[in-house]
């Protein structure tokens, strides 16, 4: 089942046309569905990414992040009540809201229609986090996140909300101190062909989308690092 969802994701293919080396797409749709829902596939994101931390010598629990978001193309199957018009960018469709560690790592997700603003989305993205992170005491941001925001964050969740801006007189791309971290982690999940466009019906198979290319990516990594840890194919099956 897991190697069905993992191939939907990386291939981008659509749910029935599933190949017939694995089980029939409804049965692969219900686990995919199931996990969501009960909130499994959130839970095995966490564990892997607490996983990679150690296993790069942090601390499982992150005092620093960084917050962003990418606007995309949605597909027509997506309903006019969550998808928007990104003025700013130009799309119309859906725009992903990232909370990632200093890894790049992903701590917190949050999906909207693409005319939702930044700093509306991060009064909900850094509540949630400094509740689950109690030791994030700083997060970094771009130029979209400035305003009431960085006194509200400090005042009201005692995180410091640093804007990291571009310069003036600066064309092009630019490399730009921390944010190039969630950058990168917005082009980690574009490798997974299913989130070059957003093809879900609903926000949260949106959201499950990306943990599952993040849970990919991590357990690579781990892979590389550790394969004499990793348990055998039937304690996983188990």
């Amino acid at each position: 089942m897991m190697d069905a969802i993992r191939y939907l994701v990386v291939n981008g293919i659509k749910w029935r046309a599933m190949p017939s080396d694995f089980p029939p797409w409804p049965r692969v749709y219900a686990f995919f569905a199931r996990w969501r829902d009960a909130g499994l596939v959130a839970e095995l994101h966490d564990r892997l990414r607490d996983a990679v931390r150690v296993a790069e010598g942090r601390d499982q629990e992150p005092t620093a992040a960084i917050v962003d978001s990418q606007s995309v193309k949605a597909d027509a199957i997506v309903a006019l009540t969550s998808r928007g018009f990104d003025a700013s960018k130009k799309v119309n469709g859906r725009k992903r809201h990232l909370l990632t560690d200093t890894l790049g790592l992903l701590l917190n997700v949050l999906v909207t229609p693409a005319s939702t603003t930044d700093r509306d989305t991060a009064r909900i993205l850094l509540p949630t986090a400094r509740g689950r992170f109690g030791r994030l005491a700083r997060v970094w941001a771009d130029g979209g996140y400035t305003g009431h925001l960085v006194d509200w964050s400090a005042t009201q969740l005692g995180v410091v909300l640093d804007i990291v801006r571009r310069g003036d007189d600066t064309r092009g791309f630019e490399v730009l101190p921390r944010r190039w971290v969630v950058e990168r982690s917005f082009a980690w999940c574009l490798r997974s062909r299913r989130l070059v466009r957003d093809y879900e019906r609903s926000i949260d198979t949106s959201e499950a989308v990306i943990l599952w290319s993040m849970i990919m990516l991590m357990s690579r990594r781990l892979t590389v690092q550790h394969p004499q840890r990793l348990a055998p194919a039937a304690t996983w099956a188990a």
